[in-house]
């Protein structure tokens, strides 16, 4: 062969890889939003949205669940759709995969030093520009750049090292949860969490934004590559990380509802954080629970930011994208280049200010619908023209599971169309179409400089000898 197959370190253990799971799902959207979802359905209401939109993810996990043991690779989406349908659609997906990983990634930073201002407050030096009426400053500015710079030295340094950050950051956002969880049980009040639902609309809203939440357990397929773990023990790593992030934002909206009176909960600077404060009577119980919220963000970013690099890496390495971006650091094993190239849009946005937020969270989950669209499509094609293929798990029912998988990728795409209830707005399409629009000109260009490479190479690159399909031509 005349192209060469780079490997990455398998560095991850089992519970590297929940964490990683469980710990980019947990971001920094519940503790903004727990008091909003309980205001508009009540708190059973709220709950029990959580658990229909858990069981929705569930059914497009269930195809992660039985394609990623079969298919053990970097790039999951990238190398499902590969496999199953060809060139051109692994690029779209992979470029989706990228998109959604990465507009999560671009407001952690805004995120994070909002959290900062809220424990520390900021001194506002240095009047950069105002967008969407918020006033972005410099002194605001570098908290967020410094804290990207570091999570993208760390994710440079090895996946190793990315994975005991995600688990202690992740530890630590578990226990000022369960902090909280404790003073909502012993010093909150019953009466607090009426009206315990309020109606049809309002379960409605909270369901809407259930899936943005649950983003993050596809990040296990993407360290598939990178994984030291047992095929079969790989679904149950995915279905166990949507479980557990349904259980903490059902807990989380308890919490909430029981630590303190609606006005207090919706009213507040930072909902939960007031809402724990007024429950143990202190501010200082308010900026203890940021620190969890903290971690949140930081497991968030690190996740995405390491799921993004790794659907760029595969792309690159085998040459559907400029193949400079494929790179393996000669010391760290790590998509060097990948990695950077996200860092650097990470840092980026941390200059657009917090109002900038909503922009990111609604385009990148268009990017969320095409990659779970792909992957369902990926399993019902693979079911129906790869029987053979070995798999370690086999879901049961695959055609109503494919079904279903189809119209919750349908329904979330829906969801952001003129036709839906939350369309996106005009420079959400725009950032939906430069993205697109420049990575098929990098794929394109990869498709004609790399003609030389055969199929059976790229099965290769892509599956490395063990997956590759050596009847490729």
């Amino acid at each position: 062969m005349s192209v060469e197959n780079q490997k990455l370190v398998k560095a991850f253990s089992t519970k590297d890889v929940l964490a990683l799971a469980f710990g980019t799902m947990i971001g920094w959207g519940w503790i903004m939003l727990s008091g909003q979802w309980a205001a508009n359905a009540g708190m059973l209401g709220a709950i029990s949205a959580y658990v229909v939109g858990a069981i929705l993810c569930v059914f497009v996990g269930m195809a992660y669940a039985e394609l990623t043991p079969a298919i053990p690779c970097t790039g999951g989406s990238v190398v499902f759709s590969y496999k199953a349908m060809g060139y051109w659609p692994s690029v779209i997906a992979g470029l989706a995969t990228a998109f959604a990983y990465l507009g999560v990634a671009a407001w952690e930073g805004p995120a994070f030093a909002t959290a900062i201002d809220y424990v520390i407050p900021i001194k506002k030096i240095g009047y950069l520009w105002t967008i969407q009426g918020y006033d972005v400053y410099i002194s605001w500015a570098a908290v967020a750049v410094i804290a990207s710079i570091i999570i993208t030295v760390v994710n440079l340094r090895g996946a190793k090292q990315a994975a005991i950050f995600q688990t202690i950051a992740t530890l630590g956002l578990i226990l000022v949860g369960a902090l909280f969880v404790f003073g909502g049980v012993t010093k909150g009040h019953v009466e607090y969490t009426k009206p315990l639902f309020t109606n049809v609309e309002g379960f409605a809203s909270v369901l809407l934004m259930v899936p943005a939440m649950f983003v993050g357990f596809d990040v296990i397929p993407q360290s598939a590559g990178e994984m030291n773990v047992p095929l079969k023990k790989i679904p149950k790593l995915l279905i166990l990380s949507i479980c557990a992030a349904a259980l903490w934002y059902m807990l989380m909206i308890f919490s909430t509802c029981m630590s303190a009176p609606v006005e207090i909960r919706v009213n507040g600077t930072i909902p939960v954080a007031d809402a724990m404060a007024y429950a143990f009577g202190s501010p200082l119980f308010g900026k203890i629970c940021i620190v969890g919220a903290i971690c949140g963000i930081l497991t968030s970013w690190n996740g995405f930011l390491y799921g993004g690099a790794r659907v760029i890496y595969s792309l690159a390495n085998a040459k559907m994208l400029p193949a400079f971006l494929g790179k393996i650091h000669p010391k760290y094993g790590t998509p060097s280049n990948a990695v950077l190239l996200c860092g650097i849009l990470s840092t980026f946005s941390c200059l657009l200010g917090k109002s900038a937020l909503s922009w990111f969270v609604n385009a990148s989950s268009f990017g969320v619908v095409i990659m779970y669209g792909m992957v369902v499509l990926s399993f019902i094609f693979l079911r129906k023209n790869a029987p053979d293929m070995v798999r370690p798990y086999k879901v049961a029912y695959p055609k109503f599971i494919g079904a279903m998988g189809v119209l919750v990728a349908l329904f979330f795409f829906w969801l952001y169309t003129p036709l839906g209830p939350s369309p996106l707005i005009g420079i959400e399409w725009m950032l939906v179409i430069i993205w697109f629009i420049a990575g098929l000109i990098c794929a394109a260009y990869a498709y004609s400089k790399y003609k030389h490479v055969t199929p059976q190479e790229r099965e290769l690159l892509l599956f490395g000898e063990e997956y590759a399909d050596k009847k490729a031509s």
